[in-house]
């Protein structure tokens, strides 16, 4: 598995998050994806599936169903134990970071015209 005490690329942010409340297959992972984001996201085809097989070869995700539509393999993902705590993990490093982020903005009074970097 990969040190997960750095941040995740948001890519895998994003495909973990799709994947914590139900299995999903690619397209419905590009869709939920571009929910997710706001719109702010849209994983073009190759990210995702090399972003998945990453994912599958660090142990996070597992394909968790494979079937034929069209004469196209569709598989669907899910998140493994490992994902699940890489996720959490990631939950709780962003909102530590928020929450000082917005503690030193409270503190700086932050809006007001002087505030500067």
């Amino acid at each position: 598995m990969t040190d997960r005490k750095r941040s995740m690329q948001e890519p895998t942010l994003l495909i973990l998050t799709a994947l914590a409340d139900a299995p999903r297959h690619g397209y419905a992972l590009s869709r939920e994806i571009v929910a997710i984001s706001e719109g702010r996201v849209r994983l073009r085809t190759g990210t995702l599936y090399g972003t998945l097989e990453r994912l599958q070869a660090e142990n996070l995700i597992e394909v968790f169903a494979e079937e034929r539509v069209e004469g196209r393999l569709r598989r669907t993902y899910t998140l493994t134990r490992a994902g699940r705590e890489a996720l959490q993990a990631e939950v709780r490093r962003l909102t530590a970071t928020a929450r000082e982020a917005t503690r030193r903005l409270k503190a700086s009074g932050a809006g007001t015209a002087g505030a500067t970097a």
